[in-house]
């Protein structure tokens, strides 16, 4: 049965990752949802073909979308939609963003993809079957030590205001690991965390649609996410680590003896 759905996430990421990519290079109408807080008419548009496409050949389903009223139907099925994770990437021309789409049955995330339109990577994760790449199956990496380990992380949009903006999570992390990297999209970090291509990432105040597709990536790859005290993850849970498993326990380490308030 979820072979359908996830069919049809593929062709709709697709579909809207090829409108963000044509329009990349665009000049943009920018509108602010806070200091830092972008949106762009292409996150609208993105959103707004994703959402038709859903509710012509769903039309009873739930759906919870970054830039639109959640649709509640009451139906078992709920639709969790970024249709642009990277927008500040996107708003600038800095190629780095992607589309992520999960499908939730009974509140349990099934079915996912998340979809890098500039380099045509498909990631796709059906619950009990596998993460995939363009088809290839994914497995996390074998790193089994901190500090060989690459990790990503981002910074929640109200830092300036908020001295819990993963500042000292971070210096304390970069002390500890080989390396971490900042690319501005969350979903992405998490789908190559899937692929191996990170060791982990964490993050503060992400939104469902930022976590719910590459939330099952990683753990259909083989990998663990939990909240960053090492409690179980679910959508409303305010802040995300997720790693091959092997160095997991090591980051929960180096964030509980970090003060998140501690001045950097």
């Amino acid at each position: 049965m979820m072979d359908h759905y996830r069919k049809f996430i593929e062709t709709v990421a697709r579909e809207a990752g090829s409108l963000l990519r044509e329009r990349l290079h665009d000049r943009h109408t920018i509108g602010y949802k806070g200091e830092i807080n972008l949106v762009t008419e292409a996150d609208r548009l993105s959103e707004a073909l994703i959402l038709d496409r859903i509710r012509r050949t769903f039309p009873g389903h739930d759906i919870l979308a970054e830039e639109s009223p959640e649709t509640l139907n009451g139906s078992e099925f709920r639709w969790v939609i970024d249709p642009l994770d990277g927008t500040t990437n996107y708003a600038h021309g800095y190629p780095i963003f992607c589309v992520s789409i999960a499908l939730e049955v009974e509140v349990e995330v099934r079915v996912a993809a998340v979809y890098n339109p500039m380099t045509d990577e498909m990631f796709t994760a059906e619950k009990g079957q596998g993460a995939f790449r363009n088809g290839k199956r994914l497995a996390v990496s074998p790193t089994a030590e901190l500090g060989r380990g690459l990790l990503a992380t981002g910074f929640p949009y109200d830092l300036r205001v908020d001295r819990n903006n993963n500042m000292n999570y971070y210096r304390s992390m970069a002390l500890n690991a080989q390396a971490i990297r900042r690319a501005g999209a969350a979903a992405l970090d998490m789908a190559y965390t899937a692929a191996g291509c990170f060791d982990g990432f964490w993050e503060l105040k992400l939104m469902p649609w930022d976590t719910a597709a590459g939330w099952l990536l990683v753990t259909e790859a083989g990998g663990t996410v939990t909240d960053i005290e090492g409690g179980p993850y679910h959508l409303r849970s305010p802040h995300i680590l997720a790693s091959n498993g092997l160095i997991h326990d090591q980051m929960l380490r180096v964030l509980a003896r970090t003060d998140p308030f501690d001045p950097v």
